[in-house]
């Protein structure tokens, strides 16, 4: 019989007509931005941490449109987009297994990547966010000078620089337990945007850490926000290059690890 019911669900998604399965990737994706922005809890922190940093250091106590209100722009960008990969993805996926929920949206006629997708699109939005209100604190109360094109490089970084961090919440949100996720989360991201740059420069720091930095993704992530800013010169398409296949493989292990574990 469970047989018989896992053969009709898999016909009943896979004979869905096209608009069906277009209606079911929007109301999934609807249903996870609601249950988002219905949730201070999540947003709250997500939009506050970076930014109060940010009117913190970037600007009390930094002059007005200086090189380190530009710097702490970019680098607490990038702090904030990475927040709504790794938190709504690794979280609330770990917490959701415990719970079965994962478990009834694969029961669900739906098509099996509309959950994931739902949480990838919320994310993105989060990191939008950010970026946004960062962008206005900075230009209008640091008066960091930004032209329109800068303005829609930072917008699209924030937006699709976070993937990886989607990539590597789902896969942390495959490892653990939902009580231990925050906690581990939390582990990994204060110390990598620590160590990538993001509060210090790398150039304040000992060598070593300089030396190392290019293995966390918000390196990458930092310095394409810095090119934009106008304080670096290097080329950025190695650092997109290296935060695609970061976000590639940690997506492909994630899913893997569902496939096999649930």
């Amino acid at each position: 019989m469970e047989t018989a019911m896992t053969a009709s669900s898999i016909t009943t998604r896979t004979d869905m007509p096209a608009s069906r399965v277009l209606g079911a990737y929007l109301a999934e994706i609807r249903s996870e931005c609601l249950r988002y922005l219905r949730n201070p809890g999540f947003m709250l922190p997500m939009t506050l941490f970076s930014t109060v940093f940010y009117l913190m250091f970037g600007v009390v106590m930094s002059p007005p449109g200086g090189e380190a209100s530009r710097y702490l722009l970019a680098s607490y960008s990038a702090f904030g987009i990475m927040g709504p990969g790794l938190f709504g993805f690794g979280v609330s996926l770990a917490i959701e297994r415990d719970g079965g929920l994962l478990t009834l949206k694969r029961a669900l006629p739906m098509p099996p990547g509309a959950y994931l997708l739902g949480k990838m699109v919320m994310a993105m939005a989060a990191a939008g966010v950010v970026v946004t209100l960062l962008l206005l604190i900075g230009v209008l109360v640091a008066h960091v000078p930004l032209s329109a094109g800068q303005v829609a490089a930072m917008l699209a970084m924030g937006v699709f620089g976070v993937l990886p961090f989607c990539a590597l919440g789902m896969f942390i949100g495959t490892l653990i337990k939902g009580q231990g996720a925050p906690g581990l989360l939390n582990l990994v991201y204060l110390p990598m945007a620590f160590l990538s740059g993001l509060w210090i420069p790398l150039r304040m720091m000992p060598s070593i850490l300089g030396r190392i930095a290019p293995v966390w993704p918000s390196y990458h992530l930092n310095q394409i926000g810095q090119r934009i800013m106008g304080l670096s010169h290097a080329p950025i398409l190695g650092h997109v290059l290296i935060l695609l296949v970061v976000a590639a493989v940690l997506f492909g292990l994630a899913a893997r690890r569902l496939r096999r574990h649930g």
